[in-house]
């Protein structure tokens, strides 16, 4: 088998809300991944909107995987992340958001991203993402105009989830966003692992789901 390729996506923003949150992407939600890939012998690379290192959020070194993460060449390569201008998604098998709630901020209906993501779709690619990556799904549309999410099962971070978490500092609620471009919302109790496949779309509802997602990528790339 030739080696499968997955882009990363990234944020860069660093500060989200009227209470200036820290912020970034969500460590946990690169490193369970890249574990599971990295064991797959599915090669990883890394884009963000700006290029270089992105901020990250939630780093737990009590996790051996974050930990391991931490001490890699794979952090080294994303801390040189390429500009996702200069990428083209269609020389990837899979594209994946990791969440945080930074993409909240600079990828949620971001025309970039937009485009990127149906770039991918049209392509015959997966498009994958986690917690708050789905806001990258969001405006993306088909070529007929119709969201690209609507009719279309996936999960993301509910609004029950962001209720105890981070609702004073989010621009929106992403469950709604999403349910409102007519996506099948689906979610399990919050922060427990839960993953939806709808044909190449696979999305992860929360941290807790980002390892369980990279293994569905992993086996529709086999």
């Amino acid at each position: 088998m030739s080696i499968k390729h997955v882009l990363f996506v990234l944020t860069n923003t660093a500060e989200i809300g009227p209470n200036h949150r820290s912020t970034g992407y969500f460590f946990p939600e690169v490193a369970h991944p890249y574990e599971v890939f990295a064991n797959a012998g599915v090669a990883v690379e890394y884009a963000s909107l700006l290029g270089g290192t992105p901020p990250e959020d939630g780093y737990d070194e009590s996790d051996p995987a974050q930990l391991a993460f931490r001490n890699s060449a794979a952090i080294r390569r994303m801390s040189r992340s390429r500009k996702l201008s200069e990428v083209d998604v269609l020389d990837y098998d899979a594209v994946f958001f990791p969440g945080g709630l930074g993409p909240m901020v600079d990828i949620a209906n971001n025309p970039e991203i937009q485009r990127v993501v149906e770039r991918a779709w049209n392509g015959g690619k997966i498009v994958a993402a986690v917690c708050h990556g789905p806001a990258a799904l969001l405006g993306a549309k088909l070529d007929d105009g119709t969201p690209l999410v609507q009719g279309r099962k996936l999960t993301g971070f509910s609004n029950d989830e962001e209720s105890g978490y981070a609702q004073d500092d989010v621009p929106f609620l992403l469950e709604t966003a999403l349910r409102t471009e007519g996506a099948q919302y689906q979610s399990a109790d919050v922060w427990q692992e839960y993953v939806v496949v709808d044909g190449r779309l696979m999305t992860g509802q929360n941290p807790a789901s980002g390892g369980a997602l990279a293994k569905v990528i992993v086996e529709a790339l086999r």
